[in-house]
């Protein structure tokens, strides 16, 4: 029977020696990069390509400490940027990776997650990163000291910080989201240099992401261990009860990733610790906030998540994944069977 419903389809894949802990598309290119760790705990920064049904391995580097994660976000003239298990930030051309283009002791322990955000009129291109040491810093590639460091406060637990992600840059703004293994979630705002909002959602946090970094804030998307999904509208800001927000149980087991469609930000991929990806649309309500007729307060009102698509594409958890930029629903996943996954989802463009 036939069916508009988009379907979740691996085209290729690639059994790896060694642990995938990031994929990422190189810009404006057919190619993907791998990052992870060797058996013997070194780093391992691979370029690959397609040809044909297969994936062919382009370029690889060993490095001295497992790399954790990378992004290509900050617009870095296709440069990628790297964060290690010893704490190191890097910037790498992909064509002469023999050393690093910039690095910096970033952290004291492991960078669990970096992102980047390209230039507006008050800010430069930055790179955020968050790490066991409980500290999320911002860092322009121009200099060795970070520009802005959110560290717990003097006495407090210092929470390991999963996950972080740049939003609302735009104009002059901008702000930088981050989770932590204790369920905390906490949006700072970079232009007045100051705590915005926080909440906790019980679980930690693994995943978070805008689903648009570079305009106003609208959507933001988190996935957490116990299965839990969290949207929330980033529109409408009430001081009493923050931002408006629904849940959804994906499964038994942990949201390892969060990816909004890059051509439609309404759709985003959601996988998992059983090795499952999940495709989902958010749908706006009639009115996207409430106003109090005496106090004029407004807050936020939901909408509705649909469920477009499911698969099981690995026995592992699927723990990256990356859109591709411009071929609408081509992706590239790796797992914890030591796989690297080309995949596409049909029929989006419906959406």
């Amino acid at each position: 029977m036939a069916t508009d419903k988009p379907i979740i389809q691996t085209y290729a894949q690639k059994s790896l020696a060694l642990t995938v802990y990031d994929t990422k598309w190189v810009p404006m290119s057919a190619r993907f990069v791998v990052l992870g760790s060797h058996p013997r705990g070194t780093g391992a920064l691979h370029v690959y390509q397609m040809n044909k049904s297969k994936i062919e391995l382009s370029h690889e580097a060993e490095k001295r400490a497992a790399f954790k994660c990378g992004t290509f976000a900050a617009g870095l003239d296709r440069k990628l940027a790297t964060g290690d298990f010893d704490g190191r930030l890097a910037l790498w051309d992909l064509e002469h990776t023999e050393l690093p283009v910039w690095t910096v002791k970033g952290h004291d322990e492991i960078i669990n997650a970096i992102d980047g955000c390209k230039a507006n009129k008050s800010f430069g291109p930055e790179l955020a990163t968050s790490s066991r040491d409980g500290k999320v810093k911002m860092w322009d590639p121009r200099t060795d000291e970070p520009v802005a460091v959110l560290a717990p406060a003097a006495g407090a637990v210092a929470h390991d910080c999963w996950a972080v992600a740049f939003g609302n840059n735009q104009e002059s703004e901008r702000m930088v989201c981050a989770g932590y293994a204790n369920g905390d979630v906490k949006l700072y705002d970079l232009r007045a240099n100051k705590l915005f909002w926080e909440t906790n959602v019980s679980y930690g946090v693994c995943s978070i992401e805008f689903d648009r970094k570079d305009i106003e804030m609208n959507k933001m998307a988190i996935g957490t261990l116990q299965a839990q999904l969290r949207v929330y509208d980033m529109r409408t800001f009430n001081a009493k009860t923050g931002f408006a927000s629904l849940a959804r149980k994906i499964g038994d087991s942990t949201v390892w990733c969060v990816r909004h469609l890059p051509q439609n930000r309404d759709v985003f991929m959601v996988t998992g610790g059983t090795g499952s990806m999940n495709i989902f649309k958010y749908s706006y309500p009639a009115e996207r906030f409430r106003e109090d007729e005496e106090t004029k307060e407004r807050t936020g009102v939901m909408g509705t998540l649909e469920d477009l698509a499911s698969a099981e594409v690995s026995t592992q958890p699927v723990l990256s994944f990356d859109w591709h930029p411009d071929k609408q629903g081509l992706c590239v996943f790796g797992a914890l069977d030591q796989t690297v996954r080309i995949g596409f989802a049909t029929k989006l463009h419906k959406y």
